[in-house]
């Protein structure tokens, strides 16, 4: 039976496909390279990437065309990307050096962002204690919980690069999206206790009124403040590693809640006293709802979420082409588990093959699975038919 997440199985010619190499060669290998296609102007003798890529220049990118293409040409790429990981036995990518000098710039991020963070924490402190503005207040607890949040980021992060083999036999790589729900639960927490506060201002009429000598320094510090929070988070965004992109996401958070906190606390100063609790529950809301939309999105990666269709295409394909024995593809499922994806491959090998031939086939497999950067731990079943039920079926 065939998985439902893969629709039809996949099955060839077992005689053909077993052919010696010098009779048969590669063709029992699917193959997208080949194929010819007329471009746009009708020239022959342009490769599927090409040809998409010509059809797109001529296409708006709002056209529903353009956007099959596009999905034709991500497709394209990734078998391509397959293709590369068959015939070479590794994937095209950074060296050894380069990966550690990546990571020591990815550490450096780190650090920068959790120093400033105090230093701009205490910063913060200040203009809240000399304004008593309730926005600037609700800012600077954000910030404190930046604080929070690094320490939590840092732990995950070095918790993940301490395996314990005996305790964690499959690694502690979950640690960090539940690091990220641990923080961003306290986040939702302070949101509504702002609110109750800000709210019990308003029914109480509190006056808000703020010096010369209090504006210049609340003005002087905000400023300086979202300066060099926008400045890390532009610093943070070049990296693709998620605990900084997670610094990222917290700066730009940082931007927008100093700004208008800010603005808040200028118009109450200014024209009406109401302004500075309504900043503060906008903060707060604000806060709430992004990482509530964080906390979803890190429950997902924990649960087991099916990857998606046209990374199971990738898959499937890599998965074919893996060896020519591969009579049938039975099961192809790949779920979320932490910020990784564990994967399990049902093949169908011939009957009266070896074991220590079906062995090697699915243990070189499962290796070449395991390679792929976006997953942590492959099983390969290996089975001699496709007809029974479904393995595990009381789940």
């Amino acid at each position: 039976m065939v998985d439902p997440i893969i629709g039809d199985g996949i099955s060839g010619d077992t005689e053909e496909r077993l052919l010696p190499d010098s009779e048969n060669d590669n063709q029992w290998r699917l193959n997208f390279n080949d194929f010819e296609r007329y471009d746009h102007q009708g020239r022959r003798g342009t490769t599927n990437t090409q040809c998409f890529h010509k059809c797109l220049e001529v296409l708006a990118p709002e056209d529903v065309v353009a956007t099959y293409y596009q999905q034709q040409v991500q497709m394209l790429d990734g078998f391509s990307e397959m293709d590369a990981l068959t015939d070479r036995d590794f994937l095209p990518g950074m060296t050894k050096e380069e990966q550690e000098n990546l990571a020591k710039s990815e550490n450096l991020a780190i650090r920068i962002s959790n120093i400033a963070n105090m230093l701009l924490f205490a910063g913060k402190v200040f203009a809240s204690v000399h304004s008593g503005s309730l926005s600037i207040i609700a800012s600077t607890l954000d910030s404190l919980l930046d604080l929070l949040s690094g320490f939590i980021l840092w732990f995950t992060s070095f918790s993940m690069q301490t395996p314990n083999p005996y305790r964690y036999p499959i690694g502690k790589k979950r640690m960090q999206p539940l690091g990220i729900i641990v923080f961003a639960s306290v986040m939702a927490t302070l949101g509504l206790q702002i609110i109750l506060e800000s709210v019990r201002t308003l029914i109480t009429h509190h006056d808000f009124n703020l010096t010369k000598v209090q504006q210049l320094w609340v003005i002087g510090i905000m400023c300086t403040v979202t300066l060099v929070k926008f400045c890390l988070m532009l610093y943070c965004r070049t990296f693709s590693n998620e605990i900084v992109k997670a610094y990222a996401q917290d700066h730009f958070f940082d931007v927008v809640t100093n700004i208008i906190g800010l603005v808040a606390a200028i118009l109450a100063n200014y024209f009406k006293d109401w302004m500075d609790p309504v900043g503060a529950i906008i903060l707060a809301l604000y806060t709430i709802r992004t990482w509530s939309s964080t906390v979803l999105e890190n429950v997902n990666s924990l649960v087991g979420r099916s990857a998606a269709p046209e990374y199971l295409q990738k898959l499937t394909y890599l998965c074919w082409n893996h060896h020519k024995a591969i009579m049938h593809i039975d099961t192809v499922r790949a779920y979320t588990f932490g910020s990784h994806y564990f994967v399990e491959v049902d093949i169908v090998l011939p009957s009266a093959m070896p074991l220590r031939e079906a062995h090697d086939v699915g243990e070189s497999l499962q290796i070449k699975l395991e390679r792929l950067p976006e997953i942590e731990r492959a099983f390969v079943h290996l089975d001699y038919e496709f007809t029974h039920k479904p393995e595990h079926a009381q789940s």
